[in-house]
């Protein structure tokens, strides 16, 4: 499991706080999770610079003896502070219920709740666990939206709903009766106080560069007009071409019913799409503009680089460790197979890449490098067999022509 320790943001009623976590790691052949605390208290700061002056000078918590504590104290104000995929809305559990269950409303509930049954875990809060095990759709969050297709699916979303509408109040009173904040050295604020300040200071230019970035790079011609990409993925079958889009953010993929067209030339690609429009990207708006082309002969299927998607050499390189993977290729990967499981609605990909997951746990340590987290070890069997099945479900969805 993972060893290492997450700064995380919690949305409480009293506001948003972070604090520490320490996900289930084992040690001396005992399983332990962890949060930031001491006994019954749940330790919580207002901002990072708050955390950052408690680790730098306190010695009696909780998380005292986990096996990668003497790096937190030395990390900035920076590598404290939670990025987007641990920041945990808890107070909007309601809101979000009152929503359709989408993807992304599923995915945001299932994290909540993950993060509510660790907390009900490490304080003991019984009352908690009798709330969450009340509907049973809480315990099948973790599958995806599938669970709540159809008219049981609908029965099961409404039970969980009436539960936070009902209770969700309780939850909140329980984790705010653990939640205290100790106090800090103030020498200590004082200087992780200007770290944070340098922190926001910078991260105004920062965005104003990355948006300068992405505009002086950002694709043209005919591809960049009509919001639809080539792709290539190399696998043992050879080269193979496709195109994809995102619609609304998400995305969608050449082919019908979770199967995608791939072609081994561009010229094969080209003469498909003259003949047919039984397929996903034929509800695109720009389509037409792309038949149009591809009739009159004037398609070129140029595919830009980070469109270019390479199978080959991954297990092998994972059965080596972290240090054999190539990140860029690794990321890219992961990409492919998520958006073509979420067009699929395949949750099977998402709950293998969860890093509560070995595979996801390595992908996540090589993608996401954190000076907190200890190094995945050998042997990498089960990693290497869990990516070998992911790849063999995805080339299994390659219609080739």
């Amino acid at each position: 499991m993972a060893q290492d320790i997450v700064p995380i943001e919690l949305g409480l009623t009293q506001g948003d706080v972070v604090t520490l976590w320490a996900p289930r790691w084992r040690e001396e052949g005992e399983e332990w999770e962890a949060f930031l605390g001491d006994e019954e208290d749940l330790f919580v700061f207002p901002d990072a610079a708050h955390l950052a002056a408690f680790v730098r000078t306190a010695e009696e918590h909780d998380l005292a003896d986990h096996p990668a504590w003497h790096v937190v104290p030395d990390l900035g104000v920076a590598d404290l502070s939670p990025d987007d995929n641990h920041q945990f809305d808890l107070v909007g559990v309601p809101e979000l219920v009152a929503e359709d269950p989408d993807t992304w409303v599923i995915g945001e509930l299932a994290d909540v709740v993950s993060i509510v049954r660790s907390i009900a875990d490490v304080c003991e809060l019984d009352k908690v666990h009798e709330i969450l095990d009340s509907a049973e759709g809480f315990s099948l969050l973790p599958q995806g939206t599938l669970p709540f297709t159809g008219r049981e699916g609908v029965k099961l979303w409404n039970e969980l709903s009436s539960v936070v509408s009902e209770k969700w109040d309780e939850v909140l009173d329980e984790i705010d009766g653990v939640v205290a904040t100790p106090d800090v050295d103030e020498k200590a604020l004082s200087v992780a106080q200007e770290e944070l300040a340098e922190l926001e200071a910078e991260a105004p230019a920062a965005d104003s560069s990355d948006e300068s970035s992405k505009e002086s790079a950002a694709p043209t011609g005919f591809w960049a007009e009509v919001g639809i990409d080539p792709i290539k993925i190399i696998t043992t079958a050879g080269e193979l071409y496709t195109l994809r889009c995102y619609l609304d953010d998400k995305p969608l993929f050449l082919g019908h019913r979770g199967k995608i067209e791939v072609f081994t030339s561009p010229r094969a690609l080209s003469r498909y799409l003259v003949e047919t429009d039984d397929h996903d990207l034929a509800e695109v708006t720009t389509w037409q503009d792309v038949k149009v082309k591809a009739t009159a002969g004037e398609l070129d299927v140029k595919v830009e680089d980070d469109n270019v998607y390479v199978l080959l050499g991954l297990a092998e390189d994972i059965s080596e460790g972290p240090d054999a993977i190539d990140p860029a290729q690794l990321d890219l990967v992961v990409e492919l197979f998520e958006d073509a499981a979420e067009w699929a609605e395949d949750d099977s990909v998402k709950e293998a890449l969860n890093p509560s997951e070995s595979l996801g746990w390595l992908i996540s340590f090589v993608l996401r490098p954190d000076p907190t987290r200890l190094a995945p070890s050998a042997p990498f069997d089960a990693e290497v067999s869990a990516f070998r099945t992911l790849q063999a479900n995805f080339e299994d969805r390659l219609q080739s022509h």
